[in-house]
């Protein structure tokens, strides 16, 4: 069922008859809120971690699209209270900035380079949904391209780990490095390539610190992640068979999405990324493997 892609499940498994237990669904939603939460923000795809988990356990109510992304909100509000102080002072020095034309000062910097950096994405997501066949998604969104690409971005960033010069600071960001890792952020649009991964990645390449890199990465990310969710769980509201399963996946997701953004930005004061090369190298390699078995398909 792996090749299936989320976008050609949707519909068939919102048409799932709505006999889950409330037991049995509030167990099913902690545990996707705890999959999304943990994956989001580590740079191991939790789009690839969620479709491969609910194919494996046959979860398909549940499991329909719809669920997996507006569980994500409890990841936005999670990324924003984390950064509320950062995002505050951006938001108030970029507006002072703008009224005494600072265009040098820090706060306007960034927040023009977050603004324009969440373009790209926006933009490639709508192309991604609106132009790309059906069947290039399921190809895009299968076991295949999803381990095919956890290994590519496996190796990536351990490329990125190798030749970043991690000298510079949060203070020393520019507009540009805003624009560059937005445009890595399309690369996200490839399940299996992990929005933090993929920004995590650019940013190293671009010389930032490890730290300063993930909380930029997650900054620029806040934007696309909270508009990609509204958009994309609308369905949701059509489904109040699955309500209190979809709050407590939401709280579930908040939880850990804030416990796992804590733990990484103190992880990468003190350590280097190859945890996550070596895991994503195992994690593409045994959906490959597992594929080639038929244990997925």
């Amino acid at each position: 069922m792996l090749n299936m892609g989320y976008g050609l499940l949707a519909e068939t498994q919102a048409a799932a008859s709505p006999n889950l237990g409330l037991l049995q669904g509030v167990f099913q939603a902690i545990v996707l809120g705890l999959v999304q939460g943990i994956t989001e923000f580590l740079p191991i795809s939790s789009t690839a971690h969620l479709l491969v988990f609910t194919r494996l356990f046959n979860w398909e109510l549940l499991g329909a699209k719809y669920f997996v992304d507006a569980i994500q909100f409890g990841s936005v509000v999670a990324v924003v209270l984390y950064f509320w102080s950062d995002i505050r002072q951006i938001l108030q020095g970029g507006w002072a900035a703008f009224q005494r034309k600072q265009w040098e000062r820090e706060e306007w910097k960034l927040l023009v380079g977050i603004a324009i950096g969440t373009l790209p994405a926006l933009i490639g997501g709508l192309l991604y949904k609106k132009v790309l066949p059906e069947n290039v998604q399921a190809l895009l969104e299968g076991a295949g391209a999803i381990g095919i690409m956890s290994i590519v971005m496996a190796l990536l960033l351990g490329l990125a780990e190798k030749v970043g010069k991690r000298k510079r600071g949060f203070d020393s960001l520019e507009i540009r490095d805003g624009i560059l890792v937005g445009l890595g952020q399309m690369v996200a649009l490839i399940p299996g390539a992990s929005r933090s991964g993929s920004t995590l990645t650019t940013a190293l390449f671009l010389g930032l610190q490890r730290e300063t890199a993930a909380r930029f990465s997650f900054l620029l990310g806040i934007p696309t992640l909270a508009i990609a969710t509204l958009y994309e769980a609308r369905e949701a509201f059509h489904h109040p068979e699955v309500l209190v399963a979809l709050i407590v996946g939401i709280i579930s997701a908040f939880i850990f999405s804030y416990l796992s953004i804590a733990w990484l930005m103190r992880f990468l004061q003190r350590q280097n990324t190859w945890v996550f090369v070596w895991y994503r190298l195992a994690f593409g390699t045994m959906l490959l493997v597992a594929l080639v078995n038929g244990a997925m398909r």
